[in-house]
């Protein structure tokens, strides 16, 4: 942990080769992220709930609904590149999402179901994929950068802990 409320877990970094155990960590990762999110917000008041995880950030139920936002846009873009040949993905205005009523009012557990279904589906979908599947790319036409199915993967296993990590800090800090 550090103490940057920002990124409490730290920036993602992922240099180098990426080994098949790595991916099988961060495939654990996925797969586990409903229940850790789950726990991160159990016992949580609806004014708790509208409490922003630093000043000026998303509350808790802002960034509960973007990870269900951002994860199904994820499974979207593995789906794109494994079924077609290096494609240009759809960027989304995360900040702008999250303004919306949805994102805003709506009950934490319409997300928290959909983020347990779908990884279900995503984690199934991971462990069918093979060693050339994961050296897939998509084009990012807003970066500019072409992405790795490996990389993207070891990317969302972070977001997922990284976003959990706002909760549970700032839970500890609050004394919730």
């Amino acid at each position: 942990m550090t103490t940057d409320l920002r990124f409490p877990i730290g920036r993602y970094n992922c240099e180098g080769e990426i080994s098949a155990e790595q991916r099988l960590d961060w495939i654990s990762d996925i797969a586990h992220l409903p229940t850790q999110l789950a726990a991160a917000l159990n016992g949580l008041s609806p004014e708790q709930l509208d409490t922003p995880y630093r000043p000026e950030g998303w509350t808790v139920r802002q960034v509960t609904h973007h990870i269900a936002d951002s994860h199904l846009n994820s499974f979207i873009r593995f789906k794109l590149a494994l079924t077609e040949d290096h494609p240009a993905i759809k960027p989304y205005y995360e900040d702008r999402w999250a303004l919306l009523a949805d994102t805003i009012q709506a009950p934490v557990e319409q997300s928290t179901t959909l983020v347990a279904a779908l990884h279900e589906r995503w984690t199934y979908l991971l462990h069918s994929m093979s060693d050339a599947d994961f050296g897939r790319t998509f084009f990012h036409p807003e970066s500019l950068k072409v992405f790795r199915l490996d990389y993207v993967l070891g990317n969302y296993s972070w977001h997922g802990r990284h976003h959990v990590a706002h909760i549970t800090a700032l839970r500890e800090r609050m004394g919730w």
